[in-house]
């Protein structure tokens, strides 16, 4: 099944990060397009330091449970720790969309719940690609283009 991952780093060398979690992303899964990477600044929490961003296109067969599993133990492969909501990090993976799933689990929200106003998912994703549609909110194009600057 399709899932969107994004990816974000800011903490140690945020591009060795991301190229470690896409490495590892490639052992476990099916890795089908990977987004440029894009410099952005950081959506609440504390003063921090800009990320580095990007999505990724996979496919899998695993249910989403163990999806989220999986990206959990890579971000603790490479240090994450999550002490603070929207704080800095050494990578944050997260399941945007998982194929048709909707969920309102506790666990795990499907689609994401944010999303469709995080212009750092949007246009990496939009860039791999351009007609993908975010269950429950409509055409990426036409979100990212009703988003400010």
């Amino acid at each position: 099944m399709k899932a969107i991952i994004s990816l974000g780093a800011n903490l140690g060398n945020p591009k060795e990060n991301l190229d470690t979690a896409i490495t590892l992303l490639r052992d476990a899964t099916d890795v089908k397009a990977v987004s440029s990477y894009i410099t952005t600044d950081p959506v609440g929490g504390p003063e921090q330091p800009k990320y580095l961003n990007a999505v990724c296109i996979i496919d899998s067969d695993l249910p989403a449970m163990d999806l989220l599993s999986m990206l959990h133990g890579i971000e603790k492969v490479l240090g994450r720790e999550r002490i603070e909501r929207w704080g800095p990090r050494t990578i944050d993976l997260d399941l945007i969309q998982y194929a048709d799933l909707i969920s309102k689990a506790d666990e795990l929200v499907l689609p994401h719940p944010r999303a469709h106003e995080r212009r750092f998912v949007l246009e990496p994703w939009f860039e791999i690609e351009p007609d993908a549609i975010l269950l429950t909110h409509g055409k990426i194009k036409e979100l990212l283009e009703h988003l400010p600057a």
